[in-house]
């Protein structure tokens, strides 16, 4: 059984286990219950009313977050050629092919996202297994395998704040909407941007209700659970 330290169970006493909190009270109670000395990440954690054995019920997808994640992001592309010089000037920080496949079958990691033009998919295909694990592995659907034109815009949809979102195999989605930090109001627009990227990521195939339920929760907090209903209709209008 897990041991939770004093100072959790104190912000626990502060959270009605029995209430729905709206978005916007949900995340002025984790920015109050919140005790840690490091700037704690705020997550996101969905239940999905998907099967996630059903290759046509599986949600992916990319949410662009106005507020970004509060952290820098170290951006790879695996290109040659021309594409290597659009995305060196557009701001990569790594760029290569071969020789970045062979750095990262040595153990290499040090990126926080990777992008590949179509024509280096071949190389980097190799790489699945150690990129797959990490979530960093290029991919079409997720929108980071892009011809070389492209380049540009998804290096600085990285830059600002881009989440890849994806069900795992207990119909959960969890992901980051920022930092404990954020004024309330930036963390409540990034959570507005990512309900409504999962919303519109919906398989056709999915009947019945999508989202089942939805907790907000800091990195070293308790969770706290959303007022469903209220969640759904928030809007970026």
């Amino acid at each position: 059984m897990t041991k939770h330290t004093k100072n959790y169970k104190e912000s626990t006493k502060l959270i009605d286990r029995t209430s729905e909190y709206p978005p916007q009270e949900a995340i002025e109670l984790a920015k109050q219950i919140s005790y840690t000395k490091f700037d704690e990440t705020v997550e996101l954690h969905l239940r999905m009313g998907v099967d996630p054995r059903n290759a046509s019920q599986q949600v992916r997808g990319v949410a662009l977050l106005p507020h970004g994640l509060g952290k820098e992001v170290r951006v790879l592309v695996f290109a040659q050629g021309e594409a290597e010089k659009i995305a060196g000037t557009a701001g990569a920080d790594i760029v290569g092919s071969e020789d970045l496949v062979k750095k990262i079958e040595d153990g290499w990691l040090e990126f926080d996202t990777a992008i590949a033009t179509p024509e280096m998919m071949g190389k980097v295909g190799k790489l699945g297994k150690i990129l797959g694990r990490k979530g960093l592995m290029p991919n079409p659907k997720s929108g980071t395998v892009v011809a070389a034109n492209d380049l540009p815009r998804v290096i600085g949809d990285a830059r600002k704040g881009r989440v890849e979102f994806k069900l795992d195999r207990t119909a959960i989605i969890h992901l980051p909407i920022g930092k404990i930090s954020f004024e309330a109001d930036k963390l409540l627009d990034n959570l507005t941007a990512i309900i409504e990227a999962i919303i519109k990521a919906r398989p056709a195939s999915v009947k019945g209700q999508y989202i089942k339920s939805a907790f907000l929760t800091t990195t070293m907090g308790p969770s706290i659970k959303l007022d469903l209903r209220t969640a759904l209709t928030l809007s970026a209008a």
